[in-house]
């Protein structure tokens, strides 16, 4: 029996995805749960497995092609009814008319224009080219709007991926528009960025956002982690300030737990996981990766997926999983030096935390004015769930373990 395998819906608001490459061909042998397809989408590029066991009987579309959820992707023959597997159709080259003159040269054929429009040479290694595009489909609407052959162009991104930027340095500057005062520039909303804010938008409409700002003397943490660097080195772990935010986080969660629950349909949802997501800033807009059970992970795990999921996110190799599931959210903007900000609640989270920039601030210690390293801090929550007192009584226990690190085993 053939069965049809559809483009499943892989979640998190994605309807369409670009096949980037095939893992099979036809007349494979596949087992059930077997990645058949890598699919770029506006989030990620996703492993599509194929459900069933069985011969793989027709692949339905190339690699470059953009799919929609619930277009066939494959049929996929079990078994059960004996049919053999149905080769690929290839086009037959076209028959050109007796009046056509020999238009052949040592890189190829060229094609010729209508009489209506202008002859355009088009040789097969430009035929290639295009074959081999990569971009996103955000990407490829984009470079319609602005009137872009995206198959004429070389990718700066990743694997030579087309990136927005390569776009708009190749957009016709005939694209501006002039207004009352002066020249603009329109650029489409759409894709990750549009997806980004959408859910700020709902989140907005969603909660009643309340945010507090704090300082915190991270000297003790400042020495901590110096004395750990080399170790964590040796390891082959970057080891940064946020392991041990994150680590200090997990304890003051389990002391608030109202801080890490959610608001479904008049049921407050209390997780007894810790899931942490970290805002990652990318070309292509903003990116929350979540680093799954943070309670039972030791610090150098904890650097160590944050360093992995980062450059996964800028090179958009995050798969659907490592999205999902977040309890409780952090945004640190310290390292491009922001001092205090409002951050955005991660909806349906209740309540995320804000980083900024260390810095040597004068601070009066056993009655002497001495120079400490000073950690500006911001928690913004959902005043429906949470109140001030709870969201202060969480910082608080938070702060007492960034201040004196030694208080919670980090390893």
């Amino acid at each position: 029996m053939v069965f049809e395998f559809k483009f499943p819906d892989v979640g998190e608001g994605i309807h369409e995805g670009e096949i980037v490459k095939w893992l099979v061909k036809v007349g494979d042998k596949v087992k059930a749960d077997q990645n058949i397809a890598e699919i770029e989408t506006d989030k990620a590029i996703v492993e599509i497995p194929c459900p069933k066991t069985g011969i793989i009987h027709k692949i339905f579309h190339k690699e470059g092609e953009i799919i929609k959820v619930g277009d066939v992707l494959v049929e996929v023959d079990d078994g059960s009814a004996p049919k053999k597997p149905v080769a690929q159709k290839k086009e037959s080259p076209k028959k050109k008319p007796k009046d056509e003159h020999y238009t052949g040269s040592v890189i190829g054929f060229l094609e010729e224009a209508s009489d209506d429009e202008p002859k355009k040479k088009v040789t097969r290694s430009q035929k290639e080219a295009r074959k081999r595009v990569r971009a996103t489909p955000k990407v490829r609407r984009l470079a319609k709007v602005l009137k872009v052959d995206i198959n004429l162009i070389s990718g700066t991104g990743p694997g030579g991926r087309i990136i927005e930027k390569d776009i708009h340095k190749s957009a016709d500057p005939g694209e501006k528009v002039v207004k009352e005062h002066g020249k603009v520039k329109r650029v489409p909303f759409k894709g990750l960025r549009k997806t980004v804010a959408d859910k700020m938008l709902k989140a907005d409409k969603s909660t009643v956002p309340v945010t507090n700002f704090y300082d915190c003397d991270v000297t003790s943490l400042w020495d901590l982690r110096e004395s750990e660097k080399e170790k964590a080195t040796k390891k082959g772990v970057k080891l940064t300030f946020l392991p041990y935010i994150i680590k200090a986080t997990v304890s003051a969660l389990k002391k608030n737990p109202m801080l890490n629950s959610s608001l479904d349909e008049g049921t407050i949802l209390i997780k007894q996981y810790y899931n942490i997501g970290f805002a990652v800033d990318t070309e292509d807009g903003l990116i929350v990766p979540v680093i799954k059970d943070c309670d039972k992970k030791n610090m150098y795990k904890i650097a160590k997926e944050l360093s992995d999921f980062s450059v996964k996110a800028r090179d958009r190799k995050l798969t659907i999983e490592q999205m999902k599931g977040g309890s409780f959210s952090i945004s640190n903007l310290g390292s491009i030096g922001v001092k205090y900000f409002t951050p955005i609640i991660n909806y349906p989270e209740c309540a995320i935390l804000g980083v900024g920039r260390i810095e040597d601030k004068p601070r009066v210690v056993d009655d002497k004015v001495v120079i400490r390293k000073i950690l500006p801090l911001s928690v913004s929550y959902d005043h429906r769930l949470i109140d001030g007192a709870t969201a202060s009584r969480f910082m608080v226990d938070l702060m007492a373990l960034l201040v004196e690190p030694k208080k919670i085993k980090w390893l």
